[in-house]
C-alpha cells in the first residue's frame, strides 16, 4: 500500500531537493559532469524558480521525506509558448511505483492549462526508465536541443506538441 502524498514544492524543500538530485544524478555517473542540473546552481534554490507565472513543481514525499518532483516552466531561450518538463527525479525506492507517472500527469495537465503549445525535455542517456516514462507520456525523441537550458551535457532532447494527437508508446 502507497501513503505517498504529492503537492507543490515548499521554501524548506530545497534542501532535501537538492540532496535527492544530486544523490540521483551520482547513482547515474552524472555527478561530475559540467552542464548538468548536478551543478546547476539554482538547484539550491529550486522553490524561488518556480514562483513565477506559468511555472509549478511538484514534490512527492512518504513519511516526512522527500521521494521526488517534477516541474513545468517556460523553456528559456524561446519566444515560442514551450515549457519544459524540469527536474524530474525520482529516489529509488520511489521507482516502479507509479509515482513517475503522477508527476507527469500533474506537469503536464498544468502546461495544457497553461496554454503552452508543447514541451521540452532533456535527460541523460543513462536514464533509460525516464526515457520509457517520457516516450509512454507521448514524448518524442529530437535530434537537436531546444532553447537554452545551460544542461549541455544532457544528449537526449525530446518533444510533445500538445496540438498533435500522439498515441502513447505501449
Amino acid at each position: 500500500m502507497s501513503n505517498y502524498e504529492i503537492r507543490p514544492i515548499r521554501a524548506d524543500d530545497n534542501q532535501g531537493l537538492a540532496e535527492l538530485i544530486r544523490s540521483v544524478m551520482q547513482e547515474f555517473g552524472a555527478d561530475q559532469k559540467e552542464g548538468t542540473i548536478y551543478s546547476d546552481p539554482v538547484l539550491d534554490r529550486m522553490y524561488e524558480q518556480y514562483q513565477v507565472p506559468g511555472a509549478k513543481y511538484w514534490v512527492a514525499y512518504e513519511s516526512g521525506k522527500i521521494l521526488g518532483g517534477a516541474g513545468i516552466r517556460q523553456l528559456d531561450g524561446t519566444n515560442e509558448a514551450v515549457c519544459e518538463l524540469q527536474r524530474m527525479f525520482l529516489a529509488p525506492q520511489a521507482r516502479g511505483r507509479g509515482i513517475g507517472a503522477v508527476l507527469m500527469g500533474k506537469c503536464l495537465a498544468f502546461a495544457q492549462a497553461q496554454k503552452y503549445k508543447g514541451c521540452y525535455l532533456e535527460t541523460m542517456p543513462t536514464m533509460k526508465s525516464a526515457q520509457h516514462l517520457y516516450k509512454k507520456s507521448g514524448f518524442r525523441t529530437m535530434s537537436q536541443a531546444m532553447g537554452h537550458t545551460g544542461h549541455f551535457a544532457c544528449q537526449v532532447y525530446m518533444y510533445k506538441d500538445f496540438e498533435e494527437e500522439v498515441k502513447p508508446v505501449p
